[in-house]
């Protein structure tokens, strides 16, 4: 079971950062064909789809962030956290890897990093648009009529929102792993630092604020997290 869950957090992690680095390189190597909008939406329809196929596995985490966010809320067991993280790391390091043998240098326009702002800018809206995420993530949690696989249209329509709104300030990430794996693939790090401490920060602070606005975790919220029971 241990070995699914993985192998869920694994495969679900390499897929969204196929998509939302891929288009963005696509974007690129034709020219702009794909358009704005595209870039952003098809990430959002990739992540409600693993929502749908891996909650009842893993809960679907997919992103560090969201790990680190139900463990702070006192609904996913420690013992997981190693596990879940080297997986989802390492499905998008293996995807960034399939990118660039597809499409070679071009790999590095997958990156996430700030365009014509600063770094400090583009920390501050990761950092808030993890929280909007994650946030929306532990509050559906809570919400027995909307628990797991029914969240997939909140949560997918929050990363299409945060894309199209602000990902020309900093390719609204909001996922250290999606953002590591193209960095990997093309050895380019200047700029991981932001995309780890912004998520992450975002994260804890969505957890603090959900144990305000919804109290002590439910019962549905460790079985959103935990995908399986153990």
């Amino acid at each position: 079971m241990e070995g699914q869950r993985v192998g869920a957090e694994f495969f679900g992690t390499a897929l969204l950062t196929f998509v939302a680095a891929g288009a963005d390189i696509v974007e690129f190597v034709t020219g702009g064909a794909i358009g704005h909008s595209a870039r952003y939406v098809a990430p959002a329809l990739v992540v409600s789809a693993m929502i749908w196929s891996l909650s009842g596995v893993s809960g679907a985490h997919i992103n560090p962030a969201v790990t680190l966010a139900f463990v702070a809320r006192r609904s996913f067991p420690t013992h997981r956290i190693a596990p879940y993280l080297a997986a989802q790391f390492a499905g998008a390091a293996v995807a960034a890897v399939v990118l660039r043998w597809i499409f070679g240098g071009a790999v590095e326009h997958g990156i996430t990093k700030p365009t014509a702002f600063a770094p400090w800018q583009a920390l501050a809206l990761e950092t808030i648009l993890t929280l909007i995420l994650v946030y929306t993530i532990l509050a559906t949690s809570e919400e027995k009529a909307v628990v797991g696989k029914n969240g997939a249209l909140a949560v997918g329509g929050v990363v299409a929102l945060c894309g199209l709104a602000f990902s020309p300030i900093s390719g609204a990430s909001m996922n250290p792993a999606r953002s590591f794996g193209p960095m990997v693939a093309s050895l380019q790090f200047q700029y991981l630092w932001i995309y780890v401490c912004g998520p992450i920060l975002g994260a804890l602070l969505a957890a603090t604020i959900v144990s305000l606005t919804h109290g002590p975790p439910t019962l549905e919220t460790r079985l959103a997290a935990d995908g399986k029971e153990a």
